[in-house]
This record gives structure tokens, C-alpha cells and sequence, in this order.
């Protein structure tokens, strides 16, 4: 069957916004909305609502399969940038899925088709940090009103500090344990190796440096709404981190997270000893951490996500059907699923379908 269709030249769109042209108020039965991009023309169903008269009318003689994959851009993404999206990544639009309006900011998402999947995200995450826009190519995203679980690492994920090396400060050994953090973050030391050294430095500090650190502990822009819009739609949220108890035991009470894992700091006479006690919670126990929670919540592979920002959290973020890099590291960048690089944590409620 045909369908009706109008078609406006991208001369008349390239410097408009997606939401300029294409009202972000829509009646929700009309979803998926066909639509197709050309260098010249972009092409949309005529019973979409747009902001201008500046149109053809003509019609398609087949209606678009709609894909798993789906391209997900904000509302002031540009046309042209949209044109260099599709022609640098391969992809081919053939329909709007959604319109969302979350955490105050408007997300369209668009049904596409990709020669090879890997390549294309590579290549729309050099695009998004060169246009220092966010966006992402996600292929069966999990479902925002439908349970799941994420967990996240803790550390410049979850809150905006490395807490081992802001006790490191207050020890006076800052420079000496942050060396050895970035190098662990890069992936080019061994974590377990590299947390015993670092703990190692602190023997001797009171506790008390724990609680001061604790006190002031700056929260990652966007977490405590990204945690209500989860928890409104049942999802499980937890963190699973390289560092230390007393600070994941500290977030999850005061989140009120469904679980953390961390590592434990030997204490003695209230004095840190310098060793971890048990096993450390490397990148594998990150991921049996999300896997875990899985199945005690009885959920759905597809409805996993995972998101951290160091070479630690991988193994993790490969585990979860979604792994998303937050404000992450290159290695990091180039494995994950979808990454943000710019915006607040709650950005990934648009990531979600």
C-alpha cells in the first residue's frame, strides 16, 4: 500500500533543529511515522504535525520496515547534523518510533538500517564528542516502563570524585595514589594490583578521613532523578564499584539503592591499616553483581544496563544487554553499546525505548 507523504528540501532545514521542524507534540497513535533523508530532501508522512508550509506533497508506494535499531537524537539537534550522522554511519531513516518528553528534554528516536552495526556506532561516537552533541544507535533498547536493573560504578560515575584519591589527599599521599588511579582507569595496570598499592599508602591515616570525605560527597549531575524515574517503573538499582564500602553503604542508604558492592578497608583501633579485607571487587565482580541481581529479580536479559566510565567497568558493561559509557575513558568509548559524554546520568532515560 501507498502512503501520503510531504517532502521539503534540506536547503530549507539544514541550519533548523529536528524540533523546529517537526512538532514535538504528537498524537501518540501515529507512531511509527514514516519518513526517509536524501542529500536533498527530507521526506515525512503528511499526517506528522511540522512547524512550516514549506512542502510537497507526493507518496511513497510501500510503507518502511521498521528496525530493531534505532537512532536516538535530542530535539536541538541540527538537520545538517542529522545529514552527517546518516551519511558518516551508514544509516538509512525510514521511520520517527517516538517522540519522548523526559526530565525536561525532548528525544526523537528513528527506526534505521545499518550495513554493520559496530562501525556505525564507532562512528557516531566520534561524530556526538566532535559536535559535542549526545546521541546514540541502540539496537533492542530496554524499556524505560518495563522492570529492569541497572547498576553503575561508583567512583566519577555516581558521584563526581574518586574517593580514593580524596583520601589520599587528606593522608597527604594525593599525587602518589592518583598516579596510580588513572593508570588502572586507562587499563594499563592490573586493578587488584593497583587497589593494593594504593590502600597500601594510606596505612596508618585515622578513619576519620572516611567520614570527611563522606560528609561532602558530590553526587554525579542527574543521579537522583535518573534513580525516581527508574524507581517509578519498578526498575533495581545498584552499585557495584572498585572502591569502598563506606561510601557505597552511604550512597545506597541514602539513595535508597536496592544494593552495593565495594571493597572493605581493614580498621584497627580506628586507624587504616593499609590492606583490604576478602576479595576485591574487580571488573568480574562488577559483573556478577548485575547478573546476580538479574536473577534474583527474575529479569529479563534485555531489560540489563550497566554504565561506568573506567576500564574496570567493562567486563560488567559487556555482561548487561546495554552497557553505556558515562563521561568515560577512550577504552571505555570504544566497546560500550551507547556512550554520554556530556550531560547528567538522567540522560539515559532517553536512551532507554
Amino acid at each position: 500500500m501507498s502512503i501520503a507523504v510531504n517532502e521539503i528540501s534540506l536547503n530549507h532545514l539544514k541550519t533548523q533543529t529536528l524540533a523546529d521542524y517537526i512538532s514535538i507534540t504528537q498524537q501518540s497513535d501515529i507512531f511509527p511515522i514514516t519518513c526517509q533523508l536524501t542529500e536533498t530532501t527530507f521526506i515525512l508522512a503528511q499526517h506528522c504535525q511540522v512547524n512550516s508550509n514549506e512542502y510537497k506533497a507526493s507518496s511513497l508506494a510501500t510503507l518502511p520496515t521498521i528496525s530493531e535499531i534505532e537512532l536516538v537524537l535530542f530535539s536541538e539537534t541540527s538537520f545538517q547534523q542529522l545529514l552527517t550522522i546518516t551519511k558518516q554511519c551508514q544509516l538509512e531513516i525510514n521511520a520517527i518510533t517516538a517522540i519522548n518528553h523526559r526530565n525536561a528534554l525532548v528525544s526523537y528516536r528513528f527506526s534505521v538500517q545499518c550495513k554493520n552495526l559496530d562501525e556505525s556506532k564507532a562512528q557516531l561516537a566520534n561524530i556526538a564528542l566532535s559536535e559535542k552533541i549526545e546521541a546514540a544507535l541502540i539496537k533492542n533498547a530496554p524499556k524505560l516502563e518495563q522492570a529492569g536493573v541497572l547498576v553503575m560504578d561508583m567512583d566519577s560515575t555516581t558521584i563526581e570524585i574518586e574517593c580514593i584519591d580524596e583520601i589520599a589527599m587528606l593522608a597527604g599521599v594525593g599525587e602518589e595514589v592518583a598516579a596510580v588511579t588513572e593508570q588502572a582507569m586507562q587499563g594499563n595496570l592490573d586493578f587488584s594490583q593497583s587497589l593494593h598499592e594504593r590502600v597500601s599508602k594510606l596505612a596508618g591515616s585515622p578513619v576519620s578521613i572516611l567520614a570527611e570525605v563522606a560528609k561532602n560527597i558530590p553526587l554525579m549531575n542527574g543521579l537522583e532523578t535518573l534513580i525516581a524515574e527508574l524507581k517509578q517503573h519498578q526498575w533495581r538499582i545498584a552499585i557495584a564499584s572498585g572502591g569502598f564500602t563506606y561510601f557505597a553503604d552511604h550512597l545506597k542508604d541514602m539513595l535508597n539503592l536496592d544494593a552495593a558492592h565495594a571493597n572493605v578497608l581493614e580498621i584497627v583501633d580506628n586507624t587504616l591499616t593499609g590492606k583490604v579485607l576478602g576479595d576485591v571487587v574487580d571488573a568480574q565482580a562488577k559483573a556478577d553483581c548485575l547478573l546476580s541481581l538479574q536473577k534474583q529479580y527474575q529479569l529479563p536479559f534485555q531489560q540489563t544496563v550497566a554504565m561506568g566510565d573506567g576500564a574496570n567497568d567493562l567486563v560488567m558493561m559487556n555482561a548487561a544487554h546495554f552497557g553505556v559509557a558515562f563521561h568515560a575513558k577512550p577504552i571505555v568509548l570504544k566497546q560500550a553499546d551507547s556512550a554520554i559524554n556530556f550531560a547528567g546520568l538522567d540522560c539515559l532515560i532517553h536512551w532507554l525505548a
